[in-house]
């Protein structure tokens, strides 16, 4: 017998990883410095504490901001750092003054969403992609502790985003490291992804789906206090994120939901024999 659109459907969504049920949970032991090879559990357990860590405010939000609403919405934490301002992304308000805007939006965004906004004010269009950039970085995993992290995927033709996604990478080794000493002790995230985002598109293939139909309108309005959000820097971002939400949903049969990205050394999973 041929399979209906149903079971088309059905198998379709466990192609990549749904996230509302349980899931099996590797044995494996941890390496330090190192996050865990599977953590798949249900949403409200490893979406529990999440920090997204985006090169600009908007990014943030935009890409990342609802796994965070899914966190708070469960009764977690989240935390939003960005490494700048993104304060040269408008051609008509003056430097100054849009980072200004851009920060307020962003911790008017985190308290609407319940989750702390952070900053390291690196220059927009320059972040750089030093050890000292990394420490800081991996300070904040420490400080945080989150379940999970969200960042940018490195195939992107922003400069910021590729050295968002090299600082993270290495700030999650230098985080779950106990032979580093800094300020707090060493804290291995149990899952770090990768945001869908219109800008980070080359080679992201997404392997997770998360359901935010319960957050979708939060995370929404959140957005909307962004001076971008509505196209006036010639992008419509509340189209894109509202309709990628829905399409997002389709393809995994939620009502709303987000694609993420695991990071390619946790798409193992380990199965124990009964």
């Amino acid at each position: 017998m041929f399979p209906s659109r149903r079971d088309f459907l059905a198998l379709a969504s466990t192609g990549a990883f749904a996230l509302s049920a349980p899931k099996i949970v590797s044995q494996d032991p941890q390496l330090p410095g190192r996050p865990p090879n599977t953590s798949f559990g249900s949403q409200d357990r490893v979406f529990s504490n999440v920090l997204v860590i985006a090169a600009h405010p908007g990014d943030a939000f935009f890409a990342m901001g609802a796994p965070a609403a899914v966190a708070t919405h469960s009764g977690g934490q989240a935390s939003f750092l960005s490494l700048s301002l993104g304060e040269r992304g408008s051609a008509s308000i003056p430097v100054q003054q849009y980072g200004s805007l851009q920060q307020q939006a962003a911790e008017k965004a985190a308290a609407m969403l319940k989750s702390k906004a952070l900053f390291l004010h690196y220059p927009d269009g320059e972040i750089p992609v030093t050890e000292g950039a990394k420490f800081a970085v991996c300070d904040v995993i420490r400080q945080c502790k989150p379940s999970v992290i969200v960042t940018h995927w490195k195939g992107s033709w922003h400069k910021d985003h590729r050295a968002c996604c090299e600082i993270v990478q290495d700030a999650v080794f230098y985080a779950g490291l106990p032979a580093i000493v800094r300020k707090d002790p060493a804290h291995n995230a149990k899952k770090l992804y990768y945001a869908c985002n219109w800008e980070d598109a080359v080679g992201f293939a997404a392997d997770t789906y998360l359901e935010i139909t319960p957050v979708c309108e939060q995370w929404l309005n959140a957005c909307a206090l962004f001076p971008m959000w509505r196209g006036e820097n010639g992008f419509r971002y509340n189209d894109y994120y509202s309709s990628m939400a829905v399409a997002h949903g389709c393809l995994s049969n939620f009502k709303r939901a987000v694609a993420l990205m695991s990071s390619e050394e946790q798409r193992i999973l380990s199965i124990p024999t009964p």
